[in-house]
């Protein structure tokens, strides 16, 4: 477990800014404590820093895993956030979108949303932004990112896709065996 690089840290937050823009200060300097990113195998984990001090007790090959999975570097160098993520994206989300209940389901089973779907969107929303996705009833079900602006998607055809799927909590059964 070793301190992001320069670089890394500079991914991570570019990545997270796309999804809660300068909420980013919260999620390190909370009021509960502070908090840190921390790589190990190219997962990046969000961990309080006195628990962090602890687990430095542990060797690297005996430690599987510390704190909250946020996502994950590809071999590239590019951040892919990891579903795990959604609880702390969730309550600092610049722009949300509401899906209907029947899209819901098709949601958690990996598919885009269209726009016949759509239950609701922030207003000024732009084109590819990241976006948190709610069930109507306010729960988080996932992430993704806009394929049209807010004002573009009131002109579209219904069977137009609104949202591309990024990850979703129907995830944790689909990929049980591979989570690690």
């Amino acid at each position: 477990m070793r301190p992001l690089t320069t670089e890394e840290t500079q991914t991570l937050f570019e990545k997270l800014d796309k999804y809660i823009g300068d909420n980013v200060k919260l999620l390190v300097d909370r009021p509960d404590g502070s908090y840190c990113f921390r790589n190990h195998l190219d997962r990046v984990y969000y961990v309080r820093e006195d628990i962090m001090k602890r687990a430095t007790n542990f060797g690297r090959e005996n430690l599987l895993t510390l704190g909250t999975r946020l996502g994950k570097f590809s071999k590239k160098g590019k951040f892919r956030l990891h579903i795990t993520a959604l609880a702390y994206l969730a309550p600092y989300a610049k722009f949300k979108v509401w899906v209907k209940p029947n899209t819901e389901q098709s949601f958690l089973y990996g598919n885009h949303v269209a726009k016949a779907g759509l239950g609701r969107m922030t207003e000024n929303t732009p084109k590819y932004q990241g976006v948190v996705v709610y069930n109507m009833n306010d729960v988080p079900l996932g992430f993704g990112a806009t394929a049209f602006s807010t004002e573009e998607c009131r002109a579209l055809d219904p069977t137009r896709i609104v949202v591309f799927h990024q990850a979703d909590l129907g995830e944790y059964l689909r990929d049980e065996e591979s989570m690690t």
